[in-house]
């Protein structure tokens, strides 16, 4: 069993570390104030092929599995946990559904403007009433002739902003429960789609969520996305391959947390000498860097399984569970190695704690994982 990366895998995780490290490590604090990521940052990330990470060459994209993937999500949020979960939810969610389920003709059609980053991707399936019991969705669905109208609400949206390209989720048989759920491609200038102002978050600030409106939303009738009333299948799936995504970008925030907390433990002092050198200092690092390596271990393992075409939804909600939990214990930790500095936004730590907490809630939350994981040991 290898542990190490390949020659392949290490010169595409320099390639994201130089963009982290160059484009992102001096403007994070300022797009978080703001609440903005930068149009030519997003148009950046096209051109280093990282929107069309799943993507096949034959559509423009990088055609890379779920393990490259990981390496280049750690490497994007050790910088900016909002860039990172742009990417993540354009890459893993949208992109992700329109592979799985999208016909040849669909694919030709979008995942060129999606890999270019011409257009980006968002995936709307939570709603108001609606988050982790997704079966519960109420948006509706109703074959009107040539066009299916979508009418409801849906929530906590990424890429909703400035998105091309919408996956919705919603209801095509209102007594079918799970198998009553079809997706929907929708092009952002389709009449009846009312794109709501963005959240004010805690953290991942200049990642932006909205509130989608479906007013009457029209959509074509060839843009049903997979089999009717079956989307809900393919939903799940996506979102077993999200975790392993999501996981990496919990992956990369802990490392920053631990990074920034060695620098300054190497320069400050207190009580005469350097502050790493008390050992109340090195077990705080010690246990960062102890939890860093086994979540990086559990997130590539589940991303081996899942680019083999192996089941790995155990494996992906362990991994998921493990980092994002781990990621908000790193960042509380790298604020008290701070201390007093830790608690002010003069260095990056409080916001690798702040863009942390999202990990434990979207893309299934830690209870949510917690239930996964106890149905595979009981066999339920």
């Amino acid at each position: 069993m290898d542990f190490e990366l390949s020659d392949d895998l290490r010169a595409l995780q320099d390639v994201a570390r130089r963009f982290g490290a160059d484009h992102l490590a001096k403007n994070a604090r300022q797009w978080d104030r703001e609440a903005e990521l930068p149009r030519d940052i997003v148009a950046q990330l096209g051109e280093l092929g990282f929107l069309g990470l799943f993507i096949p060459t034959e559509y423009g994209g990088s055609g890379f599995g779920d393990l490259e993937a990981t390496v280049i999500m750690e490497e994007i949020a050790r910088y900016d946990g909002a860039t990172a979960l742009t990417l993540d939810a354009h890459n893993a969610l949208c992109c992700a559904h329109v592979l799985l389920a999208a016909n040849a003709q669909q694919k030709q059609k979008y995942l060129p403007k999606l890999a270019s980053g011409e257009w980006l991707g968002a995936w709307a399936l939570s709603e108001p009433g609606c988050g982790s019991d997704a079966a519960a969705l109420t948006a509706t669905a109703k074959l009107e002739g040539d066009h299916w109208v979508l009418n409801g609400t849906k929530q906590w949206i990424t890429n909703g902003k400035f998105a091309g390209l919408y996956v919705i989720l919603a209801r095509s048989k209102p007594e079918g429960g799970k198998d009553g759920i079809s997706a929907f491609l929708v092009e952002r200038d389709f009449p009846g789609l009312h794109i709501g102002l963005k959240e004010d978050k805690l953290g991942m600030r200049a990642s932006d969520t909205v509130e989608l409106t479906l007013d009457n939303l029209r959509v074509p009738k060839d843009n049903l996305c997979g089999e009717l009333h079956r989307g809900f299948r393919d939903t799940m799936r996506v979102l077993e391959r999200g975790r392993i995504t999501i996981a990496a970008l919990a992956v990369g925030l802990a490392r920053g947390a631990l990074e920034e907390s060695l620098a300054y433990a190497k320069q400050r002092v207190a009580f005469g000498k350097p502050i790493f050198q008390h050992q109340s200092i090195q077990f705080l690092l010690a246990d960062m860097a102890t939890e860093i390596e086994a979540a990086r271990l559990l997130t590539r393992k589940a991303a081996i399984l899942s680019d083999a075409g192996k089941p790995c939804n155990f494996e992906a909600s362990v991994a998921k569970l493990h980092t994002s939990e781990m990621a908000v214990r790193a960042g509380l930790n790298a604020i008290q190695i701070f201390g007093g500095m830790g608690y002010t936004k003069e260095v990056p730590v409080e916001r690798y704690l702040r863009d942390a907490k999202i990990c434990e809630i979207g893309e299934g939350s830690s209870q949510i994982q917690r239930i996964v994981i106890a149905r595979h040991l009981l066999n339920l």
